[in-house]
């Protein structure tokens, strides 16, 4: 039987990684279906996880705590699958103010955001893989926890288009604008349709190609894929299916009766609310809910149709919404759940729908919304939980739930195929740790080696750093108040050796990659609390572990408990690292990284954006009234470009800068 999913890599399993896959492998056949890998940094997990879903031959979800990670994830699978489907699915807003009532002020802040079209359409071609074949890998932000349409209704309203099978053209008209297709002879984009005699163009909304058809009477003729903008037949179709351009679709029909079920939850709620004394309430919901109404009547949309969709759905209250997992379960199919960085991505999913609700509870208090609205929510913790069954969670620190739920199925990822091990941890008095930190840092530069140091607040990260550069030392601190735009100079720039000392509070961010760091200071190690807990520490030490001769200091007067556990378990990894390489005469080599891959993340990472945004596109234009429209166009063509390479960050920044000169030009500047 031919494999479905094929891993393409000039690479071979080594160090840990051939144990760890045959382990996860083999654990699955045995129906232990939750595992924890623990992996740590720079041991090649992500390479381990492609081989696990080729072995296991099943479709995969992977959900990554944020998007820059799942981009940088979805490029590693792309390349470790060309033959087969990696898909990405994160939230499709370039920006989201969601609907909100403050009530202390009196203040309703209407819904705004702005979808960014490219997302939307990898959105769309991820459910359309889903339906139409096994050999999926869908790299997803948590959101994909969160509302959808149903997948029985996105596929009902999917058109079959067959050669030379019988099909009235008006009839495929219809059909089209019933799966919100707009009609459009003047502007051919994607989510639309043209017609001109017998022949009928469509613009697939998940596809980057169109569709013409052409037909002789109510026969279909021929089926041409074609480029968009230049007309040429790139292939003849025997066959296609022209899936609904947006994911919440219904019939006519489900709309009548949604219509009838919430008039009558509509005059519940007024009824109450009129018992209540609440008048201005009762008279706001009625005039909002029934302009929604007549807009769905007439059109099948309105805005915040999504608040409906427990009505469009035909479910019952507290019914849970259908999510982009329940896709994965077409007919009957088991899949495999990665939950990469699972210390930050688990929190994320457990808090996702208590934030969401008390959001939309002042909402549904204050006459905004139906109670119904609450219906459109992401999945509960426990409701996530029915959904899974082969489980496989990924951290250099797993949270407790993880451990707890792994039980005897954790497996290690801690040989390095590059045989280095894990820095050395001193501790040293808290007392006189600055007049010592000086001494550890002018012999690191001697060595022409970086530093980190980690405090505690801002302050004492600025205040440490005037300090040092009043010493004559080249110093810079980072922390959450220095912009986004600043931050990946001053870790290029550390990279570089413009300076030797970088200090900061969090400096444990993951993505954080700076080989030429040699030594980490902890200071004040023995403050428990978040900032100095076991996971912290762990992430904290892992920066020096890209260098032969990375080590770390902890400044303590007293040993915590998570100073004693962090302790041991970097122990414990340093150990089988150390005695591994001697078993296998390996000597460790430090890892080189080209400077810029740094803001690069293979044109993925909002990094990119900093340089290339910041300096390009806002100092390279010298902007007068003859050249604002070529300018502008210059940076729509670059807009493009960004959104293309997935660095919608970057597009974003652009997308304001040319609503700015726009602005200038209309105010005849």
């Amino acid at each position: 039987m031919e494999k479905k999913f094929k891993l393409m890599s000039k690479f071979k399993p080594s160090g840990d990684q051939p144990y760890a896959i045959d382990k996860l492998y083999s654990n699955y056949l045995d129906n232990n279906n939750f595992q924890v890998l623990l992996g740590v940094t720079g041991s090649g997990k992500t390479f381990v996880m492609a081989n696990v879903i080729e072995k296991f031959q099943k479709p995969t979800l992977i959900i990554s705590p944020n998007k820059i990670l799942a981009a940088q994830t979805y490029a590693e699978f792309k390349s470790f699958f060309p033959y087969n489907s990696v898909e990405y699915f994160i939230s499709y807003y370039d920006y989201y103010q969601p609907e909100a009532y403050i009530s202390s002020s009196d203040t309703y802040i209407e819904k705004d955001v702005s979808i960014n079209d490219h997302i939307d359409r990898l959105r769309l071609k991820t459910i359309t893989s889903l339906l139409e074949r096994k050999d999926v890998v869908v790299v997803a932000s948590v959101s994909c926890i969160y509302s959808l349409g149903s997948p029985r209704d996105y596929q009902n309203m999917c058109i079959e288009i067959v050669v030379g099978k019988e099909k009235s053209l008006n009839k495929l008209l219809l059909e089209l604008i019933a799966s919100h297709y707009e009609r459009n002879e003047v502007e051919f984009k994607r989510g639309s349709f043209r017609a001109k005699g017998d022949t009928v163009e469509i613009f697939p909304a998940y596809l980057k190609t169109a569709v013409r058809i052409e037909f002789y009477g109510d026969i279909v003729e021929s089926i041409k894929e074609f480029n968009s903008l230049t007309g040429d037949v790139l292939n003849k179709k025997n066959k296609v299916y022209i899936y609904p351009a947006k994911l919440f679709i219904t019939s006519k029909n489900r709309i009548n009766r949604a219509l009838e079920t919430i008039q009558i939850e509509l005059k519940d709620r007024l009824m109450k609310f009129k018992s209540q004394n609440k008048l201005l309430e009762a008279q706001r919901l009625e005039q909002r809910t029934k302009y929604d109404m007549e807009m769905l009547k007439e059109t099948g949309l309105c805005n915040g149709i999504e608040n409906y969709s427990r009505h469009l759905s035909g479910n019952a209250p507290n019914t849970r919404p259908a999510t982009l997992l329940d896709y994965f379960f077409q007919e009957n199919d088991d899949f495999l759940l990665i939950v990469d960085e699972s210390h930050i991505s688990i929190p994320q999913i457990r808090g996702m729908f208590e934030g969401d609700r008390s959001r939309k509870q002042a909402l549904v208090d204050f006459g905004f919304r139906l109670p119904s609205a609450l219906d459109n929510r992401p999945l509960k913790f426990h409701e996530f939980e029915k959904l899974i069954k082969k489980v496989m969670t990924v951290s250099a620190t797993p949270g407790s739930y993880e451990l707890e739920r792994g039980g005897k199925h954790i497996v290690d990822l801690i040989i390095r195929p590059t045989g280095l091990v894990d820095p050395e941890v001193t501790v040293r008095p808290a007392s006189g740790q600055i007049k010592d930190l000086i001494f550890e840092i002018k012999k690191n530069i001697e060595k022409k080696q970086r530093t980190l140091v980690t405090t505690l607040t801002k302050k004492m990260a600025e205040d440490l750093s005037i300090y040092l550069k009043d010493k004559g030392f080249k110093v810079k601190y980072l922390h959450s108040g220095i912009d986004t735009l600043v931050r990946i100079d001053i870790l290029k720039n550390l990279r570089l050796g413009s300076f030797d000392v970088l200090i900061g509070v969090n400096l444990l961010r993951e993505g954080l990659d700076l080989p030429e760091v040699s030594l980490v200071i902890v200071l004040n190690a023995d403050k428990e609390g978040f900032l100095r807990s076991e996971p912290t520490l762990i992430q904290i030490c892992g920066r020096a572990a890209r260098n032969i001769e990375g080590r770390v200091i902890f400044y303590a007067d007293n040993y915590t408990g998570s100073m004693l556990r962090a302790l041991r378990e970097m122990n414990r990894r340093r150990e089988k690292q150390i005695e591994y390489n001697k078993k296998n005469n390996i000597k460790p080599k430090s890892i080189i990284k080209a400077i810029h891959d740094l803001d690069e993340f293979k044109n993925l990472s909002r990094e990119k954006s900093i340089t290339q945004i910041a300096i390009k596109e806002k100092f390279d234009y010298m902007i007068t009234s003859k050249n604002i429209d070529s300018v502008i166009k210059k940076i729509e063509m670059r807009m493009k470009e960004y959104a293309g390479n997935l660095d919608f960050e970057s597009a974003m920044l652009l997308r304001d800068r040319i609503i700015e000169l726009k602005g200038m030009k209309s105010r005849k500047y």
